[in-house]
């Protein structure tokens, strides 16, 4: 059994996908990070830095943090998605999500969707990363099926609950066919749309 400490986030969403496209059996115990949750002691135990996801897998008595090296994990433990063959490719592309894509959205969300207003520079900074993040993708899924390559991995997993955020970019994921493409197969995956309602029901990844 696997424990998922989460929330409703992109980052959140990665691990119940993951899950779900493994079907290892789980259970979400959700932090709440809007008040402050995640900074109490018992939860610092098994994430120092204070973030989701953590995972706890009980079988094998082993507890990781960090969303990529939950993803890592549970493709090893599984043998799904993270062939051995193209671990160097899926490796770039899930770091280049962990390090570039995550993080410079979320810094899009902060200017642009909660605080507009209030930095008109970090709103133009950042929403100009976000149109070249955009640019940047389609232009790698015109030569590749997925980011790695013709299979579908966890560097995809990564990434996808990123650019489901798309309605709150406001850069217009179909005007790039590309990644409009690869976006419609992904979240047409049963795996995916369970894994992304993980928190709500009714939520389903929105359309392009």
């Amino acid at each position: 059994m696997i424990e998922l400490f989460s929330a409703n986030t992109p980052n959140g969403k990665k691990i119940s996908i993951m899950l779900e496209e493994i079907s290892f059996e789980y259970k979400v115990t959700k932090i709440d990070i809007n008040n402050g949750e995640q900074f109490k002691t018992e939860f610092k135990k098994i994430s120092p830095l204070s973030k989701i996801p953590v995972i706890i897998d009980h079988k094998n008595h082993k507890t990781v943090f960090e969303s990529g090296a939950i993803l890592i994990y549970l493709a090893e433990e599984s043998g799904l998605f993270y062939d051995k063959n193209e671990r160097l490719e899926i490796n770039q592309w899930l770091m280049a999500q962990m390090g570039y894509i995550g993080p410079l959205l979320g810094q899009h969300h902060q200017f642009h969707y909660y605080n507009p207003g209030k930095s008109e520079f970090g709103e133009k900074r950042y929403f100009d990363i976000s149109k070249r993040i955009y640019k940047e993708l389609d232009e790698r899924l015109s030569v590749s099926k997925f980011l790695s390559g013709n299979n579908y991995t966890i560097a995809d997993i990564g990434t996808f609950p990123w650019i489901a955020r798309h309605e709150w970019h406001d850069i217009g994921l179909s005007k790039f066919k590309n990644l409009t493409r690869w976006y419609n197969e992904i979240s047409s995956r049963d795996a995916v749309k369970k894994g992304f309602s993980f928190m709500d029901k009714n939520e389903l990844p929105p359309k392009p």
